[in-house]
């Protein structure tokens, strides 16, 4: 039986030959983009259409027709493409946009038999260009995709979303359009897109044969979760129509992912990581194995993996909740339709077509329940096999790992803040996982007004609830860092935080003590400001090592405790700048505040609340996905009630740096 798929959703492919198959009811151009596992082209050579057919193991029509079939064999892909698409694209002197013609159908089938998975792809309107379906590589097996991601500027927007630069994304189009003769152009000779760089702060001189050794390419990851509601916390203005998107969600405009250690020296693809062992049973997935994505490290691969994981939980969830709704308004069409119809009426047949209808609803949402389960089973054994080989820095505090977790060489690739999960299965935890360095600084909500789990919890251990969270993660930043790359500052204007910050007072980690009253504040701030002031000149003479022998080139975190306890209005436009201009330096922050203390400075710290990512001690659900928005619920880690796992990391991170000191 064919599957009939909506957009987002995913099926699994039986064999790794298989025939795609094309009914657009108006004549179109069908090509195929090979991309790796984040989507991008590796360059024009990687878009199989009529004047260049041929790629590992697919051939693509070579004339413009309403009807389409090609073979691939998915054996025959190289190692280094994750995702094929297939892309439809309108050619010229045609209709101008898809909403002008019949709903196309692309479906996957065995070769020259039944079809597979179908999906119609409804809901265009001025799109030109559309990438229907992709397969694609998961855990060593692939599976088919609907995509139905369309673009109205055409196929250039497409490749240039795809990872090609301006020239070579309009250059290739027009030659796979028919509009320039691909003699016309050496595509070879075009510029893809150019890597954007990570700004990061400022690292301890390293060994001068590491810095000459060439390294290799990361592999581009997803982007971090984005605030639910377009704002980081309720009541903060939305950005003005026209401004950038960034703004909107509380985030930088741009954010880069690739890995701030490595330099782009090599062309070669990652290696790709161990392949999923077969099932014995032919109807059963592949076993999963941890480190199934690519990357140059397992640490990497693993970043990788747990991104996957992420994506495929969204969109299975989507998918789901797509046809569910999609059945209600099948049913409610159907409903009206019985009760409008004087037939039924007289006939006394409308019992009969309510039923009919109620039933027929009922039998998609439960095939469509049965496809979700089926693929939360495969995700709750991928998590149980991940999850206990993740690195301290990915880990939770249960995990065994922080028992035997020694002193790093190096900064981690990122960094765990908690869990997420969907109300269809809350025991599904995805790690909450952000790079490093960071970009934004964090905010951790001390507030009752934030969400109805704080509302209903009182003000006193909500409070406490936030700094222990802040503490933990401060213990966890610190022993994945290596002892001289991280500097602690506290500001606690009231001293309301001693309790929670005692661990870290009594092992001496922290860069001093925590700054009390309106003259550490000021003092606090004066000196990370200083800092970045410095910095920031150094860099831009090209000298970033002539610093004054006083300033300290490691990474600083500053924790604000209590915002605006102790402040007056020139330490909280230090403070801004510090959010600002500091992350680019190497001096991070990490505010736990309750906005509605600071809400006699109005919107002027709207930019501060908005630079910031919001965070809550208690369930929360104001953070969406990058790829279907689905509103999930975040949970901090803790250390396990009654463990010591956070005083005994502090005992090895203290004894490390006093072993290291002259």
């Amino acid at each position: 039986m064919t599957a009939e798929l909506v957009r987002g959703q995913n099926h699994p492919l039986p064999g790794t030959r298989v025939e795609i198959r094309i009914a657009a009811g108006t004549p179109v151009l069908a090509l195929a983009s090979a991309c790796d596992d984040a989507g991008r082209l590796a360059g024009p050579d990687a878009l199989a259409h009529p004047g260049a057919r041929d790629l590992p193991g697919l051939r693509v029509p070579e004339t413009v027709g309403g009807d389409h079939r090609f073979t691939v064999d998915l054996d025959a892909v190289a190692p280094a493409v994750h995702r094929l698409g297939v892309v439809l694209v309108l050619p010229p002197g045609g209709p101008a946009r898809f909403g002008a013609v019949p709903a196309p159908y692309v479906a996957v089938a065995e070769p020259e038999g039944a079809d597979l998975a179908g999906f119609t792809l409804t809901g265009l309107d001025s799109e030109r260009a559309v990438v229907a379906l992709e397969l694609y590589r998961r855990q060593g097996a692939w599976k088919v995709r609907a995509v139905g991601q369309g673009y109205a500027d055409g196929l250039g927007a497409l490749l240039a979303d795809a990872g090609l630069g301006g020239p070579a994304a309009t250059a290739l189009a027009d030659v796979a359009t028919g509009l320039v003769p691909s003699g016309d152009i050496t595509l070879a000779a075009l510029p893809t897109a150019s890597p954007p760089t990570v700004p990061h702060g400022l690292r301890a001189p390293r060994d001068a044969a590491a810095e000459a050794a060439p390294t290799p390419p990361p592999a581009p990851p997803a982007p971090e979760p984005l605030p639910v509601t377009g704002v980081p916390y309720p009541g903060t203005p939305a950005a003005a129509p026209g401004s950038a998107a960034g703004d909107t969600l509380g985030g930088p405009p741009t954010i880069d992912y690739a890995h701030p250690r490595r330099r782009r020296t090599s062309t070669e693809p990652p290696e790709p990581g161990p392949r999923a062992v077969p099932s014995p049973e032919a109807d059963r997935p592949p076993a999963p194995v941890a480190g199934d994505a690519s990357g140059w490290s397992m640490e990497e691969r693993l970043y990788n993996q747990v991104w996957g994981m992420f994506e495929d939980l969204a969109r299975s969830v989507a998918a789901y909740r797509s046809a569910c709704e999609f059945a209600e308004s099948r049913m409610d069409r159907e409903l009206d339709g019985a009760l409008s119809d004087p037939r039924h009426r007289l006939a006394g047949s409308g019992n009969a077509a309510r039923d009919e209808a109620r039933a027929r609803h009922d039998e998609l949402v439960a095939r469509a329940k049965a496809v979700l389960d089926r693929d939360l089973a495969q995700l709750i054994a991928e998590s149980e096999v991940v999850e206990p080989a993740l690195p301290a820095a990915y880990a939770r505090w249960a995990n065994p790992v922080w028992h035997g977790q020694g002193v790093p060489e190096e900064a981690p690739m990122a960094l765990r803040l908690g869990d997420l999960h969907l109300p269809e299965r809350p025991d599904l935890r995805i790690p909450m996982l952000v790079r490093v360095p960071p970009e934004r600084g964090l905010w951790i909500d001390n507030g009752r007004t934030g969400s109805e789990a704080a509302m209903a919890m009182d003000t006193d251990r909500l409070r406490r609830a936030a700094m222990d969270m802040a503490v933990a993660h401060v213990v966890r930043l610190l022993a994945v860092h290596p002892g001289d790359r991280l500097s602690v500052h506290v500001i606690d204007a009231a001293g309301a935080g001693a309790g929670s910050l005692a661990p870290l007072v009594a092992s001496g980690v922290l860069a001093g003590p925590p700054a009390t009253g309106a003259a550490g504040v000021t003092r606090t701030l004066e000196e990370l400001t200083r800092r970045v002031d410095l910095v920031q000149m150094a860099v831009r003479a090209g000298a970033p090592e002539d610093l004054p022998p006083d300033v300290d080139v490691a990474d600083q975190l500053l924790i604000v405790h209590d915002f605006p306890h102790g402040f007056d209005d020139r330490a909280v436009t230090r403070l801004r700048y510090l959010a600002d201009e500091g992350p680019a330096v190497g001096v991070h922050l990490l505010m736990v505040a309750d906005r509605d203390e600071a809400s006699a400075y109005g919107p002027l710290l709207d930019p501060l609340w908005r630079s910031l990512m919001r965070l809550s001690p208690v369930p929360d659900n104001h953070l969406a996905d990058p790829w279907v928005g689905h509103a999930w619920t975040f949970e901090p880690d803790l250390p396990p009630r009654g463990s010591r796992v956070l005083e005994q990391t502090l005992d090895r991170i203290a004894a490390t740096r006093r072993n290291a000191r002259p």
